[in-house]
């Protein structure tokens, strides 16, 4: 098993908002290869949402509550994106 500095930050939080860690050895294991399809899509979420946020920015006939959705869906999006940038970061500072 992994030591308590290698945990791997989960890209899913519990029902009470905690993050979540994974302690394994297999990097190929079922939650493992869950947790990197996840991220995946959270990425290409993110990318898809920012082009579309660009086109938004762009548009002078944005309604300010279209603004404000997209306001919300960028905080989500950043949120994900900085919580998989923060376990790839901690995966590779530990690999040997």
């Amino acid at each position: 098993m992994t030591t308590s500095n290698e945990l791997r930050l989960l890209p899913w939080t519990g029902p009470d908002g905690k993050p979540c860690f994974l302690s394994t050895d297999d990097s190929g294991g079922y939650l493992s290869r869950l947790a990197d399809n996840l991220e995946s899509v959270q990425l290409g979420m993110a990318t898809e949402l920012l082009d579309q946020a660009l086109d938004m920015l762009a548009d002078a006939e944005t309604n300010p509550d279209d603004l404000r959705h997209l306001t919300k869906s960028l905080t989500g999006a950043l949120r994900d994106t900085l919580r998989v940038a923060t376990s790839r970061g901690h995966r590779l500072s530990s690999s040997p």
